[in-house]
């Protein structure tokens, strides 16, 4: 009976119901002469439903319920647009003139929901990606007022909540970033890549970065934390992606020039050219850099060449390829005690310790599109490159180099890959939906050798001659399958989930030999023996995660997602040739999980802000921790430290004060920014002595970043401040570094930054002063190059760039 009363009830409201739904259409024209414009993409809110205009320049949604919605349109040649819909019990239809690329853009007022921002997030689709859910940052380098030339990456990545930055490189050469506890070294906790494709030595065995794409040459950085694993890699870290700048529409031929002076005698000469002719579109710069460097022994020269190229074969097709070239030298000062950094912080022992980098990548990507809802993306990569180290670098920091043989270091690698991703919008029932699905192929190959190199003091990177010329000699080929599926489901228009998985197939091999040798108290090698090893390791798995959005407005987002988490044990794990470290035999992968709950704004013309609260899980970590041999010597050991939880608060606000109280001005620009991240780390469990209860190394509990823009017609300056809390650099907590100084307290810091920019006609004039106040500070202590030791970071230096554009 309570059934045929309920159907009774549902029957009656059905009419009612469909009434409530009404439809949304219009015509789309050019505001330059009012001709239709028939290659459109319009889509609703955050891009649930989305269609192409046709012929006509005509478009419509059906069956849209009563309520708010913002309608976008975008174009490949006309400025980006968003209108405010109203619909309450009848159909709505738009007039709508969307503004050319060509027209001065002084003179337009429609720009892109945020862009006033340093700082958007990604949509709910983008670039063949999902990213409902998520926490997610976009940084739009066109709004930083940054120094650029030297990448500084405190200014660049400063309202990115939480994140933690070795500053031991001044020019810029390599990224080091990490976040919620993860290792900064080479920003190798995040799966790094250009353009949609990986940039690192090894996805997979060696994750380290090397190279890093200039800022004057990307268009914008895209940031998704931990729950992007399920579509770029099993990481704990994330996605770091360096969008590079797009070729102009609008122009054949476009010339940029940017000449850089500085401190510590850097310089640095940008060029690029970009355009567009017919169904034919190009961008290609040559960066060329060299300095001094704060401390002596620092000096460095770099060259960065990218070139993209891309052919319009049909309106649904489109096909591209990239190369990039970046080689550089560095001599390397080498580390100080913690008695040295008080005395001098500046002062440098090492005069042989030199790095040579040498970076080849390639890329195709082909898109087509078969329809409007249905999508596909095929990026085919490969990298040849290889990094060189040689020097000095007893464990003894303060030893005096006494000219001996240098310790020799190399890595080759040759790697390639291909992904291949599938997007379809679809409805079930009334629900929309759009789903994701990927196939990856990873192919990774890894020489890696150490031994003696010469006696000299300039950058020689041969081995001397001889027999036992090498301590070891290893080859890493490592090979990856991967399968990944995620989809949206829009509940309602306030309403989704986002569910996804990942399977994961993973072979990392290992095969050469390692030399020991026995010494007297002289020197002199008494005995040697060579010990030839093999491993290899295969695992397949499953991987999983969880997404859900609530929108109770347009203007606010509730957001949470939960996603497992998984890192291999790379080669540099599995094989270490160093007097003073060990590696655990029984070392294993690690495991875990994060979890992310936030609050967001629509990023709009006022207050753009996120406020979210993570938990990550940290099974198996990998660190390393002191302990005494038989011969009671002090000894590093690389293993699986234990379980660590990190919990903290995550918040970033940014302000438009200009907006707020001038609404109607036009030529003044102010914001001001503020970001918070408070974290709470502990080792709960470990079988490491001493271990359980400590702090989780690379966490201070509390870092804070601040700063204020301002600007009037066609000047912008800011002001940015920087505080970290004390870390600590390994597991035992360790205050004291000792002779090594590869362990210890990292004092908390603040730093001031100050940049502005002018532009006149064709001409723009930048200006910075990093380390405004002069502070002395360090965020690193090396293990092993470029230190051991302390490295500290560049006290105040100024530099001025002039820009033409033609």
């Amino acid at each position: 009976m309570k059934l045929k009363v309920y159907n009774t009830l549902i029957l009656s409201l059905f009419p009612l119901i469909l009434m409530a739904q009404h439809k949304l259409s219009g015509t789309v024209k050019s505001a330059e002469d009012q001709s239709i414009i028939a290659e459109c993409t319009v889509y609703l809110n955050d891009g649930s439903k989305l269609v192409e205009v046709n012929k006509k320049g005509e478009f419509s949604f059906d069956k849209l319920p009563d309520g708010a919605y913002t309608v976008h349109f975008t174009s490949e040649s006309f400025q980006y647009k968003n209108i405010q819909v109203l619909i309450s019990g009848k159909d709505q239809t738009l007039q709508v003139l969307l503004t050319p690329q060509s027209q001065d853009l002084a003179e337009t007022v429609v720009t892109d929901s945020g862009s006033d921002f340093g700082l958007v997030r990604m949509r709910s689709v983008d670039d063949m990606g999902l990213y409902e859910a998520k926490k997610s940052e976009v940084i739009l380098t066109e709004n930083l007022t940054a120094n650029l030339s030297t990448n500084n990456a405190r200014q660049a990545y400063s309202k990115v909540a939480g994140l933690n930055i070795w500053e031991n490189d001044g020019a810029g050469l390599q990224l080091s970033i990490g976040g919620r506890g993860l290792d900064p070294n080479r920003s190798s906790n995040f799966n790094t890549r250009q353009n949609g494709y990986d940039i690192s030595a090894d996805a997979l065995g060696y994750p380290e970065s090397y190279y890093t794409p200039p800022l004057e040459g990307v268009g914008k950085i895209q940031i998704v934390r931990g729950a992007a694993s399920l579509q770029y890699g099993t990481q704990f870290g994330g996605l770091i992606n360096f969008q590079m700048k797009r070729p102009v529409e609008d122009k054949k031929f476009e010339l940029t020039a940017r000449q850089t002076l500085g401190s510590f005698g850097f310089y640095n000469t940008f060029t690029s050219v970009s355009g567009t002719a017919g169904k034919l579109s190009y961008y290609s710069f040559f960066q060329y850099k060299k300095g001094e460097g704060w401390r002596p022994n620092s000096q460095f020269e770099s060259y960065n060449f990218y070139s993209n190229i891309n052919y319009q074969l049909s309106e649904k097709t489109s096909v591209g390829v990239d190369f990039t070239k970046m080689s550089y030298l560095a001599q390397q000062p080498g580390g100080l005690t913690d008695e040295m950094y008080l005395q001098d912080p500046r002062q440098s022992n090492r005069e042989r310790n030199w790095f040579q980098v040498d970076w080849n990548l390639y890329a195709l990507h082909l898109d087509h599109k078969f329809n409007k809802s249905n999508s596909i993306n095929l990026r085919v990569f490969g990298l040849n490159a290889n990094r060189y180290s040689v020097g000095f670098r007893p464990n003894r920091v303060a030893t005096i180099d006494d000219n001996s043989e240098r310790d020799l270091i190399k890595g080759d690698f040759e790697n390639w890959g291909a992904e291949l991703r599938y997007l379809k919008r679809y409805t079930i029932g009334n629900i929309q939906s759009i789903g994701l699905a990927g196939i990856r192929y990873y192919h990774g190959y890894n020489h890696s050798s150490q031994g003696f190199g010469s006696t000299g003091s300039d950058a020689d990177f041969d081995y001397v001659p001889g027999e036992n010329k090498l301590l070891n000699d290893y080859e890493f080929p490592n090979r990856n399958t991967s399968l990944f599926m995620e989809n949206i489901f829009f509940i309602n228009e306030q309403f989704s989930i986002t569910p996804g998985v990942r399977f994961e197939y993973i072979k990392t091999s290992s095969e050469g030999y390692y030399a020991t040798e026995f010494k007297d108290l002289a020197g002199n090698i008494l005995d040697r023996t060579v010990t030839e090893e093999s491993r290899s390791s295969t695992r397949s798995f499953l991987i999983g995660g969880l997404g859900f959005s609530y929108k109770p407005t347009q203007q606010v987002e509730l957001y949470s997602n939960i996603s497992q988490n998984y890192r291999s044990i790379t080669f540099s794990d599995m094989r270490i040739s160093n007097p003073s470290a060990t590696i655990d035999p029984n070392l294993q992968d690690e495991k875990g999980y994060s979890l992310d709950l936030g609050i967001r704004s629509d990023q709009g013309k006022i207050l753009n802000y996120d406020l979210s609260f993570f938990y990550l899980n940290y099974n198996n970590r990998i660190g390393e921790v002191q302990y005494y041999n038989e011969s009671n010597r002090v000894l590093r050991q690389r293993t699986n430290i234990g379980q660590a939880i990190l919990k903290g608060l995550e918040s970033y606000v940014e302000w438009n004060y200009i907006n707020t109280f001038l609404p109607e001005n036009k030529l003044w620009k102010g914001s001001v920014f503020t970001n918070i991240a408070l974290i709470h780390s502990q080792y709960k469990l470990s079988e490491v002595p001493g271990i359980t209860g400590n702090q989780v190394e690379f966490v201070p509990k509390l870092n804070f970043k601040s700063g204020v823009a301002l600007g009037y017609d066609k000047f912008k300056t800011s002001l940015q401040y920087s505080f970290l809390s004390d870390q600590f650099s390994d597991a035992t907590n360790a205050t004291e570094g000792g002779v090594s100084a590869v362990v210890g307290l990292i004092p908390a810091y603040q730093i001031l930054d100050l940049s502005l920019s002018y532009e006149f006609q064709k001409f723009k004039l930048e200006g910075s002063v990093n380390n405004l106040t002069n502070t002395i500070y360090f965020t690193r202590r090396a293990t092993g190059y470029p230190g051991p030791g302390i490295l500290p970071s560049d006290g105040r230096g100024v530099y001025l760039t002039l820009q033409f554009k033609l």
